[in-house]
């Protein structure tokens, strides 16, 4: 079954080290707890917010194992007002055999207020 596994994160700075970090953890935790191989994957979307422009985040995947034939695409979340800042999101297509209700979504920093229905307690 082909499922869409959401995550997001916040940054303090819009600095391309942090974009870059921030995305890599994303990234590697959403694999860890789904347990998705970068051959299971369709495609990845990768969002932020406008006040992020520092880098593309998809560079960071770049240089993960296996990603170097995942097709990766970045954008810019529309500016509405009041929206959540200096957050990257995530959206890993993906085949898995988990069901909707065991995909484990991935919520870091600021970005657990984006879901917190999602939001998995540890």
């Amino acid at each position: 079954m082909i499922r869409g596994i959401r995550g997001a994160a916040t940054v303090e700075d819009n600095a391309a080290e942090e974009i870059l970090s921030a995305t890599k953890s994303l990234i590697s935790e959403i694999i860890e707890k789904n347990k998705v191989h970068p051959e299971e994957i369709s495609h990845i979307w990768i969002t932020v917010s406008p006040d992020l422009n520092a880098t593309f985040p998809a560079r960071a995947l770049r240089d993960l194992e296996g990603f170097d034939r995942v097709p990766v695409m970045c954008a810019q979340e529309i500016p509405v007002d009041g929206a959540l800042e200096r957050c990257i999101r995530m959206m890993v297509t993906a085949e898995t055999s988990l069901s909707q209700a065991a995909v484990q979504h991935v919520y870091s920093g600021e970005a657990v207020r984006l879901r917190p229905d999602l939001v998995q307690k540890s």
